[in-house]
């Protein structure tokens, strides 16, 4: 006999719908056959699918098994056609009520004693069930909070195949797990906050504008500074992900495998890989290509401390997520893209020792060494960075000082207002803040004053500012200008920018 599963898969970020065919043969020697270009661990699937069957207490078929995975020509990997599998097998079989397999979709891992396990990518697949009208999915118990994000569709948690097989038989039936909304914002807490760190305020104010418009910054200075802290401290005053952002970032961490505490991502992502990083592990890739930090950062923060010490070839892979926002990895097989709309925050010392300028401190390094470490970091990845901020060290009245800084929620504030402008500004576009103008929208929406002009242009050959330069800065400066709350860009909104883009490296 002949039945059919519907199943699903995930092909970059978006779901894709896999028929499993099933056909249990009258004649035969006996035989389990998986087709339809199936990895190793989905061609495992039969000894787990087997011995899931017996171990609860069901017949498993003592004949030829033959499983498609349609369509064909899409590559197959995971083990989350365990429970379609098998279910198609007891209703092949005919154990099962094929009229409840209608307008239905499994996923799910199976251990030998039947228990269905988490998956990875639920989300997407579930989503993709709901375009296409399926009323039911049927979902491993561990996912079921993930999947509930979904409105639209009914959402079934299976602990075990033997309930699974009891609530399609229409003996015990499965209670629908309920649609959950996201959680409300929270105020910024722990110990990485603004008001704990002493100076800098010239740091501080490049964070605020970094924040208010989703510009990349860098922070260069001898060790003990108050980089990494600054840089700690900066999502504290990141406004809140809307809906669409917290969904699409979740479709991303569901994907990687990264959603086992909590079942959707509410703060902006966070992350900050070890110099040590491969290029595949920045940016995604592998034999099946999956997310790297670069998209697991999006519509977030990518933290990279001692950013001279990465590798260059790593370093320029950064130059295309950075302009585009979003990474194309390529294989054999084909051709998967990832959105990586990331904020990239570095931290880097000016020499080997790191004290090179220092005013107390004497460099030890040679010059030709001193050479070589700057040469790391190329021009052109520099030039797409459009904060740069020197730390100096802290001086002893403003580190002994005991009166407490502007805090974190208060500058979040400014922040918020700042994006809400910006979100008027770009209604009805793709994009959300000024960090992601290109010059067509540069020259719709940003409107100089006449000084600021000029200051401008005497910038452009005093500093010998790049194309790429220019229209950054003028982007810095409509986030300053935001920030105050006007409408034109005046000069000192210029000046300002235009002290952050000039570096000497």
């Amino acid at each position: 006999m002949l039945s059919k599963i519907f199943s699903g898969t995930t092909i970059g970020l978006d779901g894709v719908l896999i028929d499993v065919e099933v056909d249990v043969a009258e004649k035969g020697f006996p035989g389990f056959t998986i087709v339809g270009l199936p990895d190793k661990a989905v061609d495992e699937a039969k000894e787990r699918v087997r011995a899931a069957i017996i171990n609860t207490s069901f017949e498993m078929p003592d004949t030829r098994l033959t499983v498609n995975l349609a369509p064909a020509d899409i590559q197959k990997v995971g083990s989350a056609f365990d429970l379609p599998i098998a279910v198609g097998i007891l209703a092949a079989a005919g154990m099962l009520n094929k009229e409840t397999l209608k307008k239905s979709l499994f996923l799910g891992e199976l251990s030998l004693e039947g228990k269905v396990r988490r998956i990875p990518g639920v989300l997407p697949v579930t989503l993709m069930a709901k375009k296409n009208k399926f009323e039911y999915i049927y979902v491993p118990f561990e996912n079921a909070n993930e999947s509930s994000l979904v409105d639209g569709i009914t959402i079934l948690p299976v602990d075990r195949l033997s309930d699974l097989v009891l609530h399609l038989n229409n003996e015990i039936l499965i209670t629908q797990y309920p649609h959950k909304e996201f959680n409300e914002d929270k105020k910024p807490t722990g110990n990485f906050l603004f008001e704990n760190i002493k100076g800098q305020m010239t740091a501080k104010r490049a964070c605020e504008i970094a924040a208010a418009g989703f510009h990349n910054i860098i922070f260069k200075g001898p060790p003990g500074t108050g980089k990494t802290l600054l840089s700690k401290a900066f999502p504290s005053i990141l406004p809140k992900m809307e809906d669409e952002e917290i969904l699409e970032v979740t479709k991303i961490y569901s994907i990687a495998g990264l959603l086992r505490e909590t079942y959707f991502i509410s703060e902006r992502p966070f992350r900050s890989p070890h110099h040590t990083t491969s290029r595949i592990g920045l940016v995604g890739g592998g034999t099946n290509p999956s997310p790297g930090e670069v998209s697991l950062a999006h519509r977030g923060v990518l933290f990279l401390d001692e950013f001279s010490e990465f590798p260059r070839s790593v370093l320029e892979s950064l130059r295309q997520p950075l302009e585009d926002g979003q990474i194309t990895v390529s294989r054999a097989q084909g051709s998967l893209t990832f959105p990586c709309r990331f904020l990239l925050l570095a931290a880097s010392n000016p020499c080997p020792c790191g004290y090179l300028g220092h005013p107390n401190r004497a460099c030890r390094c040679l010059p030709g060494s001193v050479l070589r470490y700057k040469k790391r970091l190329s021009g052109p990845l520099l030039d797409r960075i459009d904060l740069h901020v020197d730390v100096p060290p802290v001086l002893e009245d403003e580190l002994t000082d005991k009166s407490l800084a502007e805090t974190s929620e208060v500058i979040r504030k400014r922040v918020v207002q700042a994006r809400k402008i910006q979100m008027k500004r770009f209604i009805g576009l793709k994009i959300l803040t000024n960090g992601e103008m290109g010059p067509t929208e540069i020259k719709k929406f940003c409107c100089l004053e006449k000084d600021a002009e000029t200051l401008l242009k005497q910038a452009i050959s005093r500093l010998s500012l790049s194309a790429r330069s220019y229209f950054k800065t003028i982007k810095i400066a409509q986030t300053i200008t935001d920030l105050l709350g006007k409408e034109k860009i005046g000069s000192a909104a210029v000046a300002e920018a235009l002290q952050f883009r000039s570096f000497d490296d």
